[in-house]
């Protein structure tokens, strides 16, 4: 079949389908190859070559940009660049780029006799999505039979990383380095561990309204800046974020968290709340649920004005002995306490001495923002096992604006008498101390910015139960610069960060 046939190689699914079943009718076996192909080489030629072999029309299709869920960097190449590379080669007689997630509707869709994956995919233990097994089972469901194909294996991952990186030099150093120092499977592994952590985290429910606008400009009366309204989001934020982001990798979650008596939420607060968290929900009576409004540019998403409904004063002093009683009583059934404080009312002066006191592992972070005008520091505290700022709330916790960063990390980790703490440096990475460890600093890998909003949240949840699994300074930093580079990309907190995408973003990292 190959080249007897002039055709446009490049169709769409539903025409490819109406297209090979008439070669089917023909008596011709269709053989199907699906996959990324983010950098056409020598390994997916010959995968093609020995696929052919299999019947008499190869068809491949290509995953689209939008599920290439393998970081920031990726793809490298657009999806129709992609199909255009592979359409080039004589063996391949049709191209189409895929519609799903995963190759299993288009399996169905086109109904090949053989469907071929690389040797790689044989073993199905190494598959973090499980994807190769759902989809054997739908080459078995449409009566097709599974090939592999038996090459050197080669990974498009591993040339991008070294030939095409986005990264500065230093960061492809950096990635060497480690890369050297760690195996990948090691790194899968304290992700998998996460997962029989019992966490119960603690602190201030925030509601995140973006409302998107265009801006007409100053107003003709008034020196005011003029913008067309566009359209509104809510997003659950604040502690109701980061018990998200816990529960993508954790078994178990508790969230204790403050709504008001007014302007409650509670029916989208739930909504929003993953299926493996527990809510406990304490009343602040005659006040708002934490709510901050931001008008932003919808194109940009530059933020032009920030309007905050809240009642920072806390709980009547009877209502906050009752919490701390419930604390006192459960909070030594779990392996972490996560101390989401925003300064807006949740963690009383009373709750911090009962966390203090008696949490198994004590992991904080307080947030400094313009509702609690930098007089919110995490000294409050006087025991923290694993502390997480950015430099900006390291600076006010110390009181120092012109001491280095890495002297008043040190300082404040031995005042706190850390086990491990985090300064966060934005598009400078991080720094991470850790008791008997030297001061390392980590690389972002962020290479795509749509919000910042929220990024230091993620890092801090998933860096928390590093901490609480032991890991070395190395291994937590990397981990929450990976998480953070995947916050970065989202806009606000509308969704949490996903297990499986910080698999396969450290697998594409580290290959």
């Amino acid at each position: 079949m190959n080249g007897a046939v002039e055709v446009k190689k490049i169709y769409s699914l539903d025409s490819l389908a109406g297209k090979l079943k008439q070669f089917k009718s023909e008596g011709k076996k269709i053989v199907l190859c699906h996959g990324v192909f983010d950098l056409l080489h020598i390994g997916h030629i010959r995968y093609f070559r020995q696929a052919s072999k299999e019947g008499d029309v190869l068809v491949v299709t290509v995953s689209p940009d939008r599920y290439v869920d393998k970081g920031s960097t990726r793809p490298a190449f657009t999806e129709r660049l992609r199909a255009e590379a592979i359409a080039s080669l004589d063996v391949v007689d049709f191209v189409a780029i895929n519609m799903w997630p995963t190759a299993e509707e288009t399996l169905r869709l086109l109904r090949p006799d053989f469907y071929v994956k690389g040797a790689e995919f044989r073993d199905e233990s190494t598959d973090l999505t499980g994807k190769i097994a759902r989809e054997a089972d739908v080459v078995r469901e449409i009566g097709a039979q599974l090939v592999f194909a038996e090459d050197i294996v080669f990974s498009s991952s591993n040339l991008i990383n070294r030939y095409m990186s986005q990264f500065t030099d230093e960061t492809n150093e950096y990635l060497e380095i480690f890369r050297s120092r760690y195996r990948l499977d090691e790194i899968l592994k304290i992700i998998d561990d996460m997962k029989s952590l019992k966490v119960l985290v603690i602190g201030d429910t925030i509601l995140d309204e973006y409302h998107y606008c265009s801006t007409l400009g100053v107003s003709s009366k008034d020196p005011a800046l003029a913008l067309h309204y566009q359209s509104r989001d809510l997003f659950a934020g604040g502690a109701l974020a980061v018990a998200n982001h816990v529960a993508s990798f954790a078994g178990q979650v508790q969230l204790v968290t403050l709504l008001g008596e007014q302007e409650r939420h509670e029916e989208f607060i739930r909504s929003q709340l993953a299926e493996n968290i527990s809510s406990y929900f304490i009343t602040q009576p005659k006040a708002p649920t934490t709510l901050k409004r931001r008008y932003l540019d919808g194109y940009s998403f530059t933020k032009l004005l920030e309007i905050y409904v809240m009642d920072d004063s806390g709980l009547p002093e009877a209502e906050d002995r009752r919490l701390c009683s419930w604390m006192r009583e459960h909070m030594g059934g779990y392996d972490l306490v996560v101390a989401a404080d925003f300064g807006h009312g949740a963690i009383s002066g009373a709750m911090v001495g009962e966390m203090a006191g008696g949490a198994p592992f004590l992991a904080v972070n307080t947030q400094a923002n313009a509702g609690n005008r930098g007089l919110h520091v995490i000294n409050r505290y006087p025991r923290v096992d694993f502390a997480c700022l950015a430099s900006h709330e390291l600076k006010l916790a110390m009181r120092d604006e012109t001491a280095h960063v890495r002297t008043m990390t040190d300082r404040l980790a031995h005042l706190l008498q850390c086990r491990q703490l985090v300064t966060t440096l934005g598009r400078s990475g991080c720094l991470v101390w850790g008791r008997n460890e030297d001061l390392l600093g980590i690389p972002a890998f962020a290479i795509k910015v749509v919000d910042r909003v929220g990024a230091g949240d993620a890092f801090f949840s998933i860096a928390a139960m590093a901490s609480r699994l032991g890991v070395p300074n190395e291994i937590l930093g990397f981990l929450g610069n990976v998480v953070g580079a995947e916050a970065v990309e989202i806009i606000g907190n509308k969704k949490p960060i996903d297990n499986l995408h910080v698999k396969k973003h450290v697998t594409a990292l580290l290959k």
